[in-house]
Parts: C-alpha cells; structure tokens; sequence
C-alpha cells in the first residue's frame, strides 16, 4: 500500500496570531500587568482632562472666533501638507523598497532622520536657511514662507513627511516582488506593474502612514514658534491655541482646545489599527 504526502508549500511569512499554550502563565501575568498599568496611566490622564473641562469651557472655545480660525487653519494647512508627504512617499518609498545603491544606509538615515530630531531643530534650520541670500531670493521672487501660512505646511511636510515615507517603504517591502515579475512576464511595463500590482497592494499600508503623519502634523509646536510664529487669525492653529490661551490664564479654554485635538488623534489612531489591524485573542 502507497501512502502519498502531500507538503505544504513554505510561505514568505510565519503566520500571525496567539502564542499557543496555557491560557494562564506567571509570565502572561506579568506582561498583562503592565499592559494594565501603562492603560491606567493613560486612562487616569484622560479621566482627568474630562474631570477638569466642563461643558461651558467647550462652548466657549468653539464660539471664539480666534479658536475657530486656528481650527480652520490647522485642517487646511494639515491637509496640504499630508497630500504633500503622499506624493513624495510613495515614489521615495518605493525607491527606498526596491532599489539598493552604494549609501543606501546614508539615505535611508537621512530620511528617518527627522523621526529622530528635535522638532524645533527643524525650525530652527528653515529660519537660518531663510536668513540666507538663497533664502531671501525665494521669498522675494517666490513665496513668503516665514511668519506666514505656506511656512507653517513647509514645517508640517518637512517633520512629519518621515512617517509617511517610512509606512510606505514598509507598505512597499510587504508585496511579494515576484508578482511584479508576474505582470512584466505577462507584458505590463514597470509602470503598468506598479500600477496595478504593487500600489493596491500597499495600499492600506500607505493611507496608514499618510494617517500618522497628518496626526502628527496637526499636533505640531514647536518649529512653528520658531518659523512661522502664533500671531492670531494669522498663524495660530491648534497646537499654538493651548499655548496661547494658558499664556492669558484661560486653563478651561486650553484643555478644551486640547481634548478636540485629542478626539481628532483617536480617530486617526482607530483609522490606523483598522487598516492594520490582524486577528488577536487568546488560546488554549
């Protein structure tokens, strides 16, 4: 008698999912236990913020006039400038997945490199770079970007671009390249094959990014201080708002301010895990 096996064919990726053993282990304890504690830290800040804040502290910052321009400001300008990092993501990225040249460790440093410095170091760089006579023949002949609107999504793209393009980079190194090959056996172009095979499949990993970084660039504060300064109904978006208004001792009004911006990021992050999400859970 024969007995035929049948092997499964070896897959690119280990599956995800549970770690398979006992439910309950001293080492599951201790991880979970500080899983709970870093949750009640920030469920303890959060219950405070809305402890402190009252009803009337919203109304009042949503019918001020300078809140509402700030909010205004903070989505066109974010906006912008997250079409901004998509736009130079996803070529990066892709360049940054598929392509090894001499200095790519250089290159890819250079480009996290933001991830990694002080925000208000960026700042600092665009108003000495602007202080420059290169600088001044741009905003002469150009665009007048310091102390004003274009200045502040010039901030927004330049700190948090990294994001985007390192979501994408990722996004991009998750698609198997052979089937690239597949499409060009099949005569796509490199083009086509992009096109068709690889953006929808990194799709929702580069929304993902796109997402973090425009979390990221509406939170901004400190290169616009510096930059493109917090003159109200001028510059002034959110994230300046809060400074402003504890500057004049109105604390209600800033948290309210802060816990919009705080709402905002949830629904960023919830948007993120819904993209990302995998199947967790617990197993016997």
């Amino acid at each position: 008698m024969t007995r035929t096996v049948t092997r499964r064919a070896p897959t690119s990726e280990a599956p995800r999912g549970p770690v398979a053993g006992r439910r309950v282990t001293l080492f599951s304890i201790v991880t979970v236990a500080f899983l709970a504690l870093f949750l009640l830290m920030v469920v303890v800040l959060l219950a405070t913020d809305l402890w402190y804040t009252d009803a009337k502290s919203f109304r009042e910052a949503l019918a001020s006039r300078e809140v509402l321009h700030a909010l205004w400001l903070s989505v066109f300008t974010s906006l912008v400038s997250v079409a901004l990092i998509v736009l130079f993501a996803v070529p990066v990225g892709y360049a940054l997945s598929r392509y090894r040249f001499p200095g790519h460790a250089l290159v890819e440093a250079l480009v996290d490199l933001p991830i990694v410095l002080p925000p208000v170091v960026i700042g600092l760089s665009l108003l000495v770079f602007f202080s420059t006579e290169i600088g001044q023949w741009i905003q002469r002949n150009w665009i007048e970007f310091v102390y004003s609107v274009p200045g502040i999504i010039l901030c927004q793209f330049l700190v948090s671009a990294s994001f985007g393009i390192r979501a994408a980079a990722a996004a991009f190194d998750s698609v198997d390249r052979r089937l690239e090959d597949l499409a060009l056996t099949l005569g796509c172009t490199r083009g086509q094959a992009f096109w068709r095979v690889t953006l929808p499949m990194a799709r929702n990993g580069i929304v993902a990014g796109a997402i973090v970084a425009w979390a990221h660039a509406v939170g901004l504060f400190g290169p616009l201080m510096i930059f493109a300064g917090t003159t109200r109904m001028h510059t002034e978006v959110l994230a300046t708002t809060v400074q402003l208004e504890l500057s004049i001792g109105r604390i209600e009004v800033a948290l309210a301010v802060a816990m919009i911006m705080l709402a905002a990021a949830s629904v960023a992050l919830v948007l993120v895990h819904a993209l990302t999400r995998s199947r967790r859970g617990w197993t016997t």
